[in-house]
């Protein structure tokens, strides 16, 4: 891991630069550098991979952090911050460089470059929510189940897709039977026993009441932040006849139990799980926005 010191000013920023935002962008990268260098004292450090990257956090000292990098990198941050229950006195930026970069627009930071760094030099602090689930993994936007879509390769931890979802697969129905032909009986067959696609069976409860229980088939659950300290949770159920309105609700703790599900939680998909618990923690972590007008 390269690390380069500029000369001191006031404020002493900790700039880690994102392997991938090096490969995929790196006029961008040395833009950002050049604004936050001219503006502040700056550490740069250049790691080669997630452990190098965890290990510029944890060393930052009294340093403000500052991640160019794309969603990913952002997540990975504030999950190492987290890990560590280091984000109520840390104050995190980002500079959004790459491919995947709407969970940042999202939280109000600017896309460009030069913006986005000079909002790191002359921005406020917005202090956001977070979800916070039963294994410690954070979500700073939006949750899906099923996810929408598989997450692009090197976004995290995530299971193997389903085989029976992936299009272009059709022989995957043929090697099922055989094997099923072929195991006997009484000897339980992996292939066998993945879960079939189609409507899931799942019970919602959202601060302790059932908002779907698993008589119903459910075509999805989203939850996503609504007020300070609450998030709002819609499951559409399977429609038969005329289409069913969604269920709504808003909590502070979300539960989804039942068969095993896969969710999507920003751009990383998890699981299978058989029950999974999120709460929101209000303002839990801050990041540098652009000042209002």
């Amino acid at each position: 891991m390269a690390e380069v010191a500029t000369s001191a000013t006031s404020e002493q920023l900790l700039v880690v630069v994102d392997p991938v935002a090096r490969k995929s962008d790196g006029e961008s990268v040395r833009i950002a550098k050049d604004v936050l260098g001219a503006g502040a004292g700056m550490k740069l450090c250049l790691p080669d991979g997630p452990e190098e990257f965890a290990r510029a956090l944890a060393r930052r000292g009294s340093r403000r952090p500052v991640v160019v990098g794309d969603d990913r990198a952002l997540i990975r941050a504030v999950a190492l911050l987290h890990r560590h229950r280091e984000l109520a006195g840390c104050a995190l930026s980002v500079v959004p460089v790459g491919g995947a970069l709407s969970l940042a627009r999202s939280l109000g930071v600017p896309t460009g470059t030069v913006a986005a760094a000079r909002a790191v030099l002359d921005g406020v602090e917005r202090r956001m929510d977070l979800m916070v689930d039963d294994s410690d993994g954070v979500v700073l936007g939006a949750l899906r189940i099923p996810p929408s879509r598989p997450a692009p390769a090197g976004t995290g931890p995530q299971a193997p897709p389903d085989p029976d979802a992936v299009p272009g697969r059709p022989w995957l129905r043929t090697c099922q039977y055989l094997v099923r032909t072929l195991v006997p009986a009484g000897r339980p067959s992996r292939l066998a026993a993945a879960p079939e696609p189609g409507p899931s069976r799942l019970r919602v409860e959202v601060d302790g009441e059932t908002l779907v229980d698993l008589n119903q088939p459910v075509e999805a659950v989203s939850v996503s932040p609504a007020a300070a300290g609450i998030a709002s949770v819609e499951v559409r159920p399977v429609s038969v006849g005329a289409e069913a309105s969604p269920l709504l609700a808003e909590g502070r703790t979300v539960t989804v139990s039942g068969a095993h599900f896969r969710y999507r939680a920003d751009t990383v998909v998890s699981g299978p799980v058989r029950t999974r618990t999120w709460v929101v923690r209000e303002g839990a972590w801050g990041l540098t926005v652009p000042a209002g007008p």
